[in-house]
């Protein structure tokens, strides 16, 4: 049975150039990199390549970057820590509803610690818009956050006005860039943004290392007590084949990035057309144009989402239905709830995200074997059946007063 891997989104297949890269510091270069002797050079020498590397694939000087673990530790560090660092100005910050935890679970942290948490709304495609940004924003707001795009909607929020917004109010801006980055062009520099987060396994790089960019005067608390890595912006000793990894992995995504989202841009935009003609009752979500390459996403009503990838994973589909932190909860998407689906409805999701490897044929394959599996599924859905018989599908049952608790 072939076998098709549609969740790029979660992780992606890293870069034979990045093994490549990676090899000699597993092996010959194993020296740390803070110390003085010969052993240290190399690898110290080889991580200010990779943060060139990585700096010019989003468009900013090199001193800018500061490389982690992964994309949650650079939102935590940019979110706890400017907040903390400017908390002397205000202890307000706004995020919006669709942020990933990472993000609001760090406003939640920081609403333990004294600080008001405002949520700006989107709309039903998911969009925040400049206004209501403006709404949410105070006097003593110190730090608004706002993802790129969606992972699970595929939605890109127009960053460059919504920081203009934020610079006009006195504010900054720290932007997730997790879905993002390797799937558009991004430059840090044109959006104005104050801080950025995106990993390495976004385009194509290894997990368990990513960067946060900094514009020049963000000076965030540091997270973690230790020694003066990263400029002392985050201790610990430094991951030295990560982060050459993700530097290779930058340097040939800034080269590719056109080819591949041409690619799978065409693939996405075949399974958008295609699976509403095929399947009724299919809510697609996010925005229809300002959306990602390759990102397809839509709710299929009456079926389980959970049950739809057991059946693709059968016909060797590998899909998601939702954000990989939040999979295995089984509970409706907040991000869905955000755009104003029905709890019933955000429980039938269903979302792809193409890469740089997927072909029509695979495609075409999908949208063969997607219809008789939601058949297949709807004749066994109670829902289905109270459609059928003209009732409404998500109403509460109806309780009965007498007897039982």
């Amino acid at each position: 049975m072939a076998h098709a891997y549609f969740d790029h989104a979660s992780a992606a297949p890293l870069l034979p150039e990045a093994v490549e890269a990676m090899q000699p510091f597993l092996t010959d270069h194993f020296g740390n990199p803070s110390s003085i002797h010969h052993y240290g050079e190399a690898p110290r020498a080889a991580i200010e390549h990779a943060r060139k590397q990585v700096a010019a694939f989003i468009g900013t000087e090199p001193n800018r970057i500061v490389f982690t673990s992964s994309a949650t530790e650079s939102s935590n560090l940019a979110v706890k820590g400017i907040a903390l660092a400017r908390q002397d100005n205000g202890r307000h910050i706004v995020v919006s509803t669709i942020e990933h935890s990472s993000v609001s679970n760090s406003a939640r942290a920081l609403e333990k610690q004294g600080f008001e948490v405002s949520v700006v709304p989107v709309d039903r495609h998911g969009l925040v818009s400049s206004d209501g940004l403006d709404r949410a924003i105070r006097d003593d707001t110190v730090l608004v956050t706002i993802q790129h795009a969606n992972n699970e909607i595929g939605t890109i929020q127009p960053i460059a006005d919504l920081a203009a917004v934020c610079h006009r109010r006195g504010t900054l801006l720290h932007v997730d860039g997790t879905a993002a980055v390797g799937r558009i062009p991004v430059d840090v520099t044109a959006l104005a943004v104050d801080a950025y987060a995106f990993p390495a396994q976004s385009f194509y790089g290894p997990k368990g290392v990513a960067a946060l960019y900094l514009k020049q005067g963000v000076r965030p608390r540091s997270l973690i007590d230790g020694g003066i890595q990263e400029k002392g912006k985050r201790a610990g000793t430094e991951n030295v084949p990560g982060i050459v990894g993700m530097g290779m992995a930058a340097e040939v995504a800034a080269a590719r990035l056109p080819k591949w989202a041409d690619t799978i841009g065409a693939l996405g935009h075949r399974l958008w057309n295609e699976v509403p003609k095929r399947i009724e009752h299919i809510i697609p979500t996010g925005h229809a144009t300002e959306r990602l390459p390759g990102h397809v996403s839509f709710c299929v009503e009456f079926v389980e989402g959970e049950a739809m990838l057991l059946f693709l994973e059968d016909e060797g589909f590998a899909v998601a239905s939702g954000s990989a932190c939040t999979q295995k909860t089984l509970k409706a998407s907040p991000v869905l709830l955000a755009i104003g689906l029905h709890h019933g409805v955000a429980q039938s999701s269903l979302m792809l995200t193409l890469g740089k490897d997927n072909n029509m044929s695979e495609v075409d394959s999908f949208l063969a074997k997607l219809p008789p599996i939601v058949e297949r599924l709807r004749a066994m859905s109670p829902l289905y059946a109270k459609f059928r018989r003209g009732d409404d599908p998500y109403a509460a049952p109806e309780h009965s007063s007498e007897g039982g608790h």
